[in-house]
């Protein structure tokens, strides 16, 4: 499996600092779950660490930084080994960005969020075919566990550009 360099500084960088975030962050979850192209399925599983929320000036909208770290299994799907990308690369993904909430501290809606994280990954698939994608999750957190829908491609800024939409669940520490 071939890797960009910008993927392996990357990785590099974030596997010596994972250790460390956790004890940083305000909050840690562990997710998993399923991740389609069209309408395959696969295994995916992702770890995220989420700091501390600071407000956007005196409005209802917070917002923290979050680091995510994950894998989505290749899939055998014959029908796309002739293409220039098969579906088959595993894929690992590192992405940094924010996750964004809405509301006063003691609504319920409140825990709804968005968040949004340019990533880097390797591998190249039909689904993920570059190197540099956009995370957009969007979803709601417990106060131990998480639900969300997370959707993955790159904006159409190299083809084919079909994406991953995954249906998650999370525990958190």
């Amino acid at each position: 499996m071939r890797m960009h360099p910008l993927t392996r500084g990357a990785a590099a960088v974030l596997m010596f600092a994972l250790p460390a975030l956790p004890a940083m962050a305000a909050r840690f979850e562990l997710q998993g779950g399923v991740s389609f192209m069209d309408s395959y399925s696969t295994p995916a599983a992702f770890g995220e660490v989420i700091f501390d929320e600071h407000p956007f000036g005196s409005s209802n909208f917070t917002w923290a930084p979050d680091i995510t770290a994950g894998w989505i299994s290749g899939r055998d799907l014959k029908r796309f080994d002739g293409g220039r990308y098969t579906t088959r690369d595993d894929i690992g993904l590192v992405g940094a960005g924010v996750r964004i909430h809405y509301g006063p501290a003691d609504a319920w809606y409140r825990r709804l969020f968005i968040s949004e994280q340019p990533s880097v990954h390797t591998g190249r698939t039909e689904a993920l075919s570059s190197a540099f994608e956009f995370a957009t999750t969007v979803g709601y957190q417990g106060d131990h566990w998480s639900i969300g829908i997370r959707h993955i491609s790159n904006a159409g800024i190299h083809e084919p550009n079909r994406g991953e939409t995954m249906a998650l669940v999370g525990i958190a520490f």
